[in-house]
């Protein structure tokens, strides 16, 4: 919630705005913003909405009744930011994230919602220690409720597993990436807006930036990285000679047998049967690449008061250096910059004050 209320700051104002303070009406309306988003891109072709909450002529009410005391008000998809506007307080109330959450699930579906989960023996929010599960954190994202984190669908072992389908409006980077549970899709890395939810291995924080040349809309660049590596399923950075015509014919490129063995002994000089991806892209794509600023200033979000500085929830600066380097600098103490070296490894960033954030 808190990276969609973040996505309306940074699309309408700069850095250099007084933009971390906003007055009770305004934060009522980045609050139902935030929610149509999250609701309405998890709902995608649902005209009717299911508003999932607690009668208002409830005073008081224990935990024990909650579930008891549920009710569903349906709503036309048209009229959504309306009826969020005049039930703000419904979002601001004690249930309010717990009610949200059963609205777009009840909204999105339970069948849908069955179909996308991949295995519906896991619970969608941990009994023991109360966290969400992937599916979940994806529904919240990007409205896929799927259990994984790559780019569209994969075969694997003979098993078909869904995966992010598009471009997410946030993005999503993870800690598991760096311990290697996991590997992170250009679609939640490089998302519509400079904006990521960062999972550690028990937390959700939010890191941002107003710089808007951090992201892109996919290109054709990116396209042919995203399918390069469909033939490099382990993650070598090369693909044998043998993927190139399948590569090329996958990317529209021209893939007659004569040009593809020219391009395989061009590529593959030194006769390794490899072709590394840099040289592919070189090769093909070396007008479309893109490059990430070198500097650019960064925000940190942690809601854990525990987590901040004398317990006082805030947003910490940094700023961020690309460094020209072939060396990864590894720091084991240093959890925020191993997750983000998944998407920029030579990433050093100096915060203010000296006080590197947590994201537990």
């Amino acid at each position: 919630m808190q990276a969609y209320i973040v996505k309306y700051i940074v699309n309408n104002k700069s850095i250099d705005d007084d933009w971390k303070k906003a007055e009770f009406e305004e934060q009522n309306h980045l609050l139902c913003k935030a929610a149509c988003d999250i609701l309405c891109q998890a709902t995608d072709g649902c005209d009717i909405l299911k508003f999932v909450h607690i009668d208002d002529k409830v005073v008081c009410l224990e935990h024990s009744q909650f579930h008891s005391m549920l009710k569903i008000e349906l709503v036309n998809k048209d009229s959504i930011e309306t009826f969020f506007n005049d039930h703000i307080s419904f979002l601001r109330d004690t249930f309010g994230v717990l009610l949200f959450l059963y609205t777009v699930m009840r909204s999105k579906g339970l069948v849908k919602l069955k179909e996308e989960i991949c295995d519906l023996d896991v619970s969608l929010i941990d009994k023991e220690f109360g966290y969400g599960s992937q599916s979940l954190i994806n529904m919240m994202i990007t409205g896929q409720a799927v259990s994984n984190v790559f780019n569209n669908d994969q075969i694997v072992a003979g098993l078909k597993l869904q995966g992010i389908e598009k471009q997410s409006e946030v993005g999503f980077m993870t800690l598991l990436e760096h311990l290697r549970y996991c590997q992170v899709g250009t679609y939640l890395k490089n998302p519509c807006n400079p904006i990521w939810v960062l999972g550690s291995d028990t937390h959700l924080t939010v890191l941002f930036s107003f710089d808007q040349n951090l992201v892109s809309k996919e290109t054709q660049a990116d396209i042919a990285r995203r399918t390069f590596k469909l033939f490099d399923q382990d993650g070598n950075n090369f693909i044998s000679t043998q993927h190139l015509k399948p590569l090329l014919e996958k990317l529209d490129l021209v893939s007659d047998d004569e040009y593809v063995n020219l391009m395989s002994t061009k590529l593959d000089s030194e006769g390794l049967g490899i072709i590394l991806m840099p040289s592919f892209m070189e090769e093909f794509f070396s007008e479309q690449e893109t490059r990430t600023p070198d500097v650019f200033v960064v925000f940190h979000y942690n809601g854990q008061p525990r987590s901040n500085s004398n317990s006082k929830v805030t947003y910490l600066e940094g700023n961020a250096i690309i460094q020209e380097s072939d060396v990864i600098c590894i720091s084991e103490d240093n959890n925020l910059q191993s997750c983000l070296q998944s998407k920029w490894p030579y990433i050093e960033i100096q915060w203010k004050g000296n006080v590197t954030p947590s994201i537990n």
